[in-house]
Protein backbone atom coordinates (compact mmCIF):
# COMPACT_ATOMS: atom_id res chain seq x y z
CA UNK A 1 0.00 0.00 0.00
CA UNK A 2 1.27 3.43 -0.98
CA UNK A 3 1.54 6.06 0.89
CA UNK A 4 -1.35 8.36 -0.96
CA UNK A 5 -3.32 5.05 -0.18
CA UNK A 6 -3.08 5.32 3.23
CA UNK A 7 -3.53 9.06 3.41
CA UNK A 8 -6.70 8.64 1.05
CA UNK A 9 -7.95 6.04 4.09
CA UNK A 10 -7.19 8.52 7.25
CA UNK A 11 -9.13 11.34 4.91
CA UNK A 12 -12.06 9.04 4.53
CA UNK A 13 -12.33 8.39 7.96
CA UNK A 14 -11.98 12.74 8.72
CA UNK A 15 -14.32 12.96 5.74
CA UNK A 16 -17.04 10.73 8.27
CA UNK A 17 -16.18 12.38 11.17
CA UNK A 18 -16.89 15.66 10.32
CA UNK A 19 -20.39 14.76 8.46
CA UNK A 20 -21.86 12.96 11.44
CA UNK A 21 -20.35 14.94 14.19
CA UNK A 22 -22.74 17.76 15.60
CA UNK A 23 -20.09 20.48 16.37
CA UNK A 24 -19.60 21.28 12.81
CA UNK A 25 -23.06 21.11 11.46
CA UNK A 26 -24.98 22.52 14.21
CA UNK A 27 -25.82 26.58 14.95
CA UNK A 28 -23.36 27.88 17.61
CA UNK A 29 -25.32 29.31 20.92
CA UNK A 30 -24.50 31.31 23.57
CA UNK A 31 -24.45 27.83 26.05
CA UNK A 32 -22.69 25.98 23.34
CA UNK A 33 -19.93 29.12 22.73
CA UNK A 34 -18.86 29.27 26.79
CA UNK A 35 -19.16 24.88 27.08
CA UNK A 36 -16.49 25.11 24.13
CA UNK A 37 -14.20 27.38 26.42
CA UNK A 38 -14.73 25.99 29.71
CA UNK A 39 -13.80 22.49 28.49
CA UNK A 40 -10.96 23.22 25.24
CA UNK A 41 -9.09 25.73 28.05
CA UNK A 42 -8.68 22.82 30.40
CA UNK A 43 -8.81 19.88 27.54
CA UNK A 44 -5.40 22.13 25.61
CA UNK A 45 -3.27 22.34 28.77
CA UNK A 46 -3.56 18.69 29.20
CA UNK A 47 -3.10 17.06 25.82
CA UNK A 48 -0.26 19.57 25.47
CA UNK A 49 1.19 19.35 28.92
CA UNK A 50 0.93 15.46 29.28
CA UNK A 51 -0.62 13.21 26.69
CA UNK A 52 1.83 14.68 23.36
CA UNK A 53 4.29 14.95 25.21
CA UNK A 54 4.06 11.12 26.03
CA UNK A 55 4.12 10.86 22.37
CA UNK A 56 7.38 12.71 22.07
CA UNK A 57 9.00 10.65 24.47
CA UNK A 58 8.40 7.52 22.53
CA UNK A 59 9.00 8.39 19.38
CA UNK A 60 12.95 7.84 18.19
CA UNK A 61 12.51 10.03 14.96
CA UNK A 62 14.06 12.94 15.85
CA UNK A 63 12.75 15.69 13.64
CA UNK A 64 9.07 14.02 14.60
CA UNK A 65 9.53 14.44 18.16
CA UNK A 66 10.93 18.25 17.77
CA UNK A 67 7.86 18.80 15.62
CA UNK A 68 5.09 17.56 18.64
CA UNK A 69 7.70 19.59 21.34
CA UNK A 70 7.53 23.14 18.93
CA UNK A 71 3.58 22.29 18.99
CA UNK A 72 3.29 21.95 22.72
CA UNK A 73 5.32 24.97 23.56
CA UNK A 74 2.87 26.96 21.63
CA UNK A 75 0.15 25.49 23.02
CA UNK A 76 1.14 25.98 26.54
CA UNK A 77 3.89 28.24 26.74
CA UNK A 78 4.22 30.89 23.74
CA UNK A 79 2.81 31.29 20.39
CA UNK A 80 4.99 33.70 18.66
CA UNK A 81 4.35 32.61 15.19
CA UNK A 82 0.21 32.72 14.84
CA UNK A 83 -0.92 33.68 18.77
CA UNK A 84 0.62 37.34 19.18
CA UNK A 85 2.80 35.66 22.08
CA UNK A 86 0.59 33.93 23.88
CA UNK A 87 -0.08 30.27 24.55
CA UNK A 88 -3.07 28.91 22.62
CA UNK A 89 -5.06 28.02 26.32
CA UNK A 90 -4.64 31.50 27.20
CA UNK A 91 -6.47 33.16 23.56
CA UNK A 92 -9.11 30.03 24.78
CA UNK A 93 -9.41 31.74 28.03
CA UNK A 94 -9.54 35.39 26.95
CA UNK A 95 -11.97 33.93 24.35
CA UNK A 96 -13.88 33.11 27.06
CA UNK A 97 -14.15 36.40 29.18
CA UNK A 98 -15.06 37.89 26.06
CA UNK A 99 -18.57 36.08 25.53
CA UNK A 100 -19.05 36.91 29.14
CA UNK A 101 -17.80 34.28 31.00
CA UNK A 102 -16.21 35.17 34.41
CA UNK A 103 -12.02 34.56 34.00
CA UNK A 104 -11.83 32.49 37.54
CA UNK A 105 -15.26 30.92 36.57
CA UNK A 106 -12.75 29.45 33.48
CA UNK A 107 -10.42 28.56 35.61
CA UNK A 108 -11.90 26.51 38.05
CA UNK A 109 -14.32 25.02 35.67
CA UNK A 110 -15.63 21.55 36.32
CA UNK A 111 -14.85 18.54 33.22
CA UNK A 112 -17.66 17.62 31.81
CA UNK A 113 -18.28 13.09 32.28
CA UNK A 114 -17.61 13.28 28.67
CA UNK A 115 -14.62 14.86 28.60
CA UNK A 116 -13.25 12.84 31.57
CA UNK A 117 -14.07 9.91 29.52
CA UNK A 118 -12.26 11.38 27.11
CA UNK A 119 -8.83 12.12 28.99
CA UNK A 120 -9.09 8.07 29.95
CA UNK A 121 -9.69 6.79 26.75
CA UNK A 122 -6.55 8.90 25.19
CA UNK A 123 -4.55 7.93 27.80
CA UNK A 124 -4.26 4.73 26.46
CA UNK A 125 -4.43 5.77 22.96
CA UNK A 126 -1.79 7.97 23.42
CA UNK A 127 0.71 7.02 26.21
CA UNK A 128 0.34 2.92 25.76
CA UNK A 129 0.62 2.23 22.35
CA UNK A 130 2.83 2.95 19.68
CA UNK A 131 4.48 6.34 19.02
CA UNK A 132 2.89 6.25 15.25
CA UNK A 133 -0.43 4.99 17.00
CA UNK A 134 0.19 8.13 19.61
CA UNK A 135 0.67 11.01 16.86
CA UNK A 136 -2.59 10.28 15.15
CA UNK A 137 -4.61 11.08 17.69
CA UNK A 138 -4.11 14.56 17.38
CA UNK A 139 -3.16 14.80 13.97
CA UNK A 140 -6.43 13.36 12.93
CA UNK A 141 -8.24 16.08 14.96
CA UNK A 142 -6.34 19.19 13.35
CA UNK A 143 -7.49 18.00 10.05
CA UNK A 144 -11.03 19.36 10.84
CA UNK A 145 -9.44 22.72 10.11
CA UNK A 146 -7.86 21.63 6.80
CA UNK A 147 -10.47 22.52 3.59
CA UNK A 148 -11.67 19.29 2.44
CA UNK A 149 -13.89 17.42 4.62
CA UNK A 150 -17.18 17.14 5.11
CA UNK A 151 -20.15 19.52 2.86
CA UNK A 152 -20.68 22.89 2.06
CA UNK A 153 -19.06 25.85 3.35
CA UNK A 154 -16.88 23.74 5.67
CA UNK A 155 -15.56 21.91 2.93
CA UNK A 156 -14.12 24.58 1.42
CA UNK A 157 -13.09 26.81 4.42
CA UNK A 158 -12.64 24.10 6.87
CA UNK A 159 -14.10 23.78 10.27
CA UNK A 160 -12.50 26.93 12.23
CA UNK A 161 -12.93 29.09 8.86
CA UNK A 162 -16.42 28.86 9.46
CA UNK A 163 -16.98 29.09 13.11
CA UNK A 164 -14.95 31.90 13.49
CA UNK A 165 -17.46 34.20 11.34
CA UNK A 166 -20.50 32.43 13.48
CA UNK A 167 -19.25 33.64 16.82
CA UNK A 168 -17.98 36.60 15.32
CA UNK A 169 -21.65 37.17 14.28
CA UNK A 170 -23.45 35.77 16.90
CA UNK A 171 -21.42 37.63 19.80
CA UNK A 172 -20.30 41.06 18.19
CA UNK A 173 -17.11 40.02 18.36
CA UNK A 174 -14.21 42.20 16.42
CA UNK A 175 -11.26 40.33 14.24
CA UNK A 176 -8.64 41.18 17.22
CA UNK A 177 -11.29 38.98 19.43
CA UNK A 178 -11.41 36.52 16.99
CA UNK A 179 -7.83 35.42 16.49
CA UNK A 180 -8.45 31.61 18.20
CA UNK A 181 -10.20 30.74 15.31
CA UNK A 182 -8.04 32.56 12.52
CA UNK A 183 -4.57 31.37 14.31
CA UNK A 184 -5.69 27.65 14.45
CA UNK A 185 -6.96 27.73 11.00
CA UNK A 186 -3.32 28.48 10.03
CA UNK A 187 -1.53 26.29 12.73
CA UNK A 188 -3.68 23.72 12.63
CA UNK A 189 -2.92 23.45 8.47
CA UNK A 190 1.10 23.31 9.64
CA UNK A 191 1.37 21.23 11.98
CA UNK A 192 -1.38 18.78 10.68
CA UNK A 193 0.20 18.37 7.04
CA UNK A 194 3.14 17.66 8.90
CA UNK A 195 1.70 14.75 10.98
CA UNK A 196 -0.67 13.50 8.30
CA UNK A 197 2.76 12.98 5.78
CA UNK A 198 4.58 11.52 8.22
CA UNK A 199 2.25 8.89 9.68
CA UNK A 200 2.15 7.88 6.08
CA UNK A 201 5.09 7.82 5.87
CA UNK A 202 6.22 5.98 8.54
CA UNK A 203 3.38 3.49 8.89
CA UNK A 204 4.43 2.08 5.38
CA UNK A 205 7.81 1.57 6.10
CA UNK A 206 6.90 0.01 9.44
CA UNK A 207 4.25 -2.07 7.77
CA UNK A 208 1.47 -0.47 10.18
CA UNK A 209 -0.96 0.64 7.37
CA UNK A 210 -3.96 -0.98 9.32
CA UNK A 211 -2.95 -0.17 12.75
CA UNK A 212 -2.35 3.43 11.82
CA UNK A 213 -6.00 3.83 10.13
CA UNK A 214 -7.75 1.72 12.80
CA UNK A 215 -5.88 4.07 15.46
CA UNK A 216 -7.39 7.58 13.39
CA UNK A 217 -10.93 6.36 13.52
CA UNK A 218 -10.78 5.14 17.49
CA UNK A 219 -9.61 8.42 17.92
CA UNK A 220 -12.05 9.95 15.86
CA UNK A 221 -14.61 8.12 18.00
CA UNK A 222 -13.58 9.81 21.11
CA UNK A 223 -13.48 12.91 20.00
CA UNK A 224 -16.71 12.81 18.55
CA UNK A 225 -17.67 12.26 22.70
CA UNK A 226 -15.60 15.08 23.43
CA UNK A 227 -17.57 17.36 20.86
CA UNK A 228 -20.59 16.14 21.42
CA UNK A 229 -20.39 16.25 25.24
CA UNK A 230 -19.76 20.17 24.82
CA UNK A 231 -23.17 20.20 22.42
CA UNK A 232 -25.21 18.42 25.22
CA UNK A 233 -23.57 20.72 27.94
CA UNK A 234 -23.33 24.03 26.32
CA UNK A 235 -27.53 23.16 25.25
CA UNK A 236 -28.21 22.47 29.05
CA UNK A 237 -26.47 26.24 29.69
CA UNK A 238 -28.80 27.36 27.38
CA UNK A 239 -31.95 25.87 28.93
CA UNK A 240 -31.02 26.71 32.33
CA UNK A 241 -31.29 22.65 33.54
CA UNK A 242 -27.32 22.44 33.78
Amino acid sequence: MSSEEITARLDEAVNDFVKRTRIFNEDITLGRARMFVLQHRQNTRYRNSVLKLRVATNCPVWDIKLGILEACSEEIIADHEFGDGRPHWKIVEDLGVDIGLEREAIVNSELLPSTRLSWLAWEALMSNRHWLEGLIANTCAERTNVPGYGVGEIRDKGWFGVEGPKWRDAFKLSDEQLLFFRMHSEADIKHSNLGWNAVAEHAKALNMEDAVVEACKTNLIVWENYWNGICDGGDRMDTGTS
